[in-house]
C-alpha cells in the first residue's frame, strides 16, 4: 500500500450520488469519470475513464437497499481501481449494511458483517470510512484501519437551533436498553433529561412496548435511535409515549433504511417530525411532509480532507 497518493480522486456508485457530488463540491473538486452499469444479465460492469494511477482514491457507496447490488458495485469498483494501480482506496460507505448482524444470537447463526469486511479487504480497500456503525464492535472486524464517524453533532445541532435545549419540558426518550448510551450523550449535548422505553421483541422486526423508564408526562419527547428499518420500534414507542401522557413526539436517527410498511406506519404515527442524515438517499416517493433529512456531506469531506492531508481524524468522532 502506498500511503499517500499523488491527489485526491472523489468515484460514487449508484447509491448515493448526489451525497458524492456535495463531498466533492465541498473538498473543491469533480467526481471522476466512472460508470457503473449492467449487463443483460444482471452482472455489473465498471469502466474507469480517467488514469488513478497513484492517486488517493475514495469511492462513495453506501450499501443499503438493493443492499448486495450495492455491495458488489463497491466490491467491484475497488478492485478495478486497485487493477489501475490506484496509490490508495479508501471505501466511503456512510450507510454499512448487514451491520445488525454482528454476532452469533443463536446457533449456527452467520456473523455476516465480519464477513463483509473480510471481503471488503480482500476486493483492495486501504481504508474504510463509515458512520454511526450499528455495533461498536464491527471496527474490530477490520484488519485495515477504520474511521466511524458520529452522526449526533449534526442531529443536536438542529435542535439546538430549534430552541429545544435546556428546557424542563423536554425529554430525551431512548426507544430500547441498548440505545440508552447514544440516548444519554444526546440528552448531555442538549441538556435535557432522558426516559427509557423497555421492551420485549417477541421475533424480529416486530417490537411490544412494556414500559417508560422515566417522567414524560405532560412533555415533549424526542426519541433517538441510529437507524429506522421498518419503523414498529419506533413508531410504537412514539405511541406508548403519547398513551402515558407525552404531549408530542418527535424523532430523529442517522440511517433512514425505511423499508417494507416504514413509510405508511410514519405517517399514520403520532410523530410530528422525523429527522435524518441522508447517509441513505431516498426516493421521492419515500419523502413524506414530517421528514427533515440533513446532510453529512461536510463531515465526511472534512474527514476526506484529514485522510488525504495524513492529519488526525480523531476530532471528528466526539459525539
Amino acid at each position: 500500500m502506498i500511503t499517500h497518493g499523488k491527489s485526491i480522486k472523489i468515484f460514487t456508485g449508484n447509491s448515493c450520488p448526489k451525497l458524492g457530488k456535495r463531498i466533492a463540491d465541498i473538498l473543491g473538486t469533480e467526481v471522476g469519470d466512472a460508470k457503473v452499469s449492467t449487463f443483460s444479465d444482471g452482472e455489473i460492469s465498471v469502466d474507469i475513464n480517467e488514469t488513478v494511477r497513484g492517486r488517493d482514491v475514495f469511492i462513495v457507496q453506501s450499501t443499503n437497499d438493493p443492499v448486495n447490488d450495492n455491495l458488489m458495485e463497491l466490491l467491484i469498483m475497488i478492485d478495478a481501481f486497485k487493477r489501475a494501480s490506484a496509490g490508495r482506496i479508501t471505501a466511503v460507505i456512510p450507510y454499512y449494511g448487514y451491520a445488525r448482524q454482528d454476532r452469533k444470537a443463536k446457533a449456527r447463526d452467520p456473523i455476516t458483517a465480519k464477513l463483509v469486511a473480510d471481503i471488503l479487504t480482500a476486493a483492495g480497500a486501504d481504508r474504510v470510512l463509515t458512520m454511526d456503525l450499528h455495533a461498536s464492535q464491527i471496527q474490530g472486524y477490520f484488519n485495515i484501519p477504520l474511521d466511524n464517524l458520529v452522526g449526533a453533532p449534526i442531529l443536536s445541532k438542529y435542535y439546538i437551533e430549534q430552541g429545544f435545549a435546556n428546557r424542563d419540558d423536554v425529554v430525551v426518550v431512548s426507544p430500547d436498553l441498548g440505545s440508552v448510551r447514544r440516548a444519554r450523550s444526546f440528552a448531555d449535548k442538549l441538556g435535557l433529561q432522558i426516559a427509557i422505553i423497555d421492551k420485549r421483541r417477541p421475533k424480529p422486526n416486530v417490537s411490544e412496548v412494556m414500559n417508560i423508564i422515566g417522567d414524560i408526562k405532560g412533555k415533549t419527547v424526542i426519541l433517538v435511535d441510529d437507524m429506522i428499518d421498518t419503523a414498529g420500534t419506533i413508531t410504537n414507542g412514539a405511541n406508548a409515549l403519547v398513551e402515558r401522557g407525552a404531549k408530542e413526539v418527535y424523532a430523529c436517527c442517522t440511517h433512514g433504511v425505511l423499508s417494507g410498511p416504514a413509510i405508511e406506519r410514519i405517517e399514520k404515527s403520532v410523530i410530528k417530525e422525523l429527522v435524518m442524515l441522508n447517509t441513505i438517499e431516498l426516493p421521492k416517493d419515500k419523502i413524506l411532509d414530517k421528514f427533515k433529512i440533513l446532510s453529512v456531506a461536510p463531515v465526511f469531506a472534512e474527514a476526506i480532507r484529514r485522510i488525504y492531508e495524513d492529519i488526525s481524524v480523531s476530532k471528528l468522532f466526539e459525539d
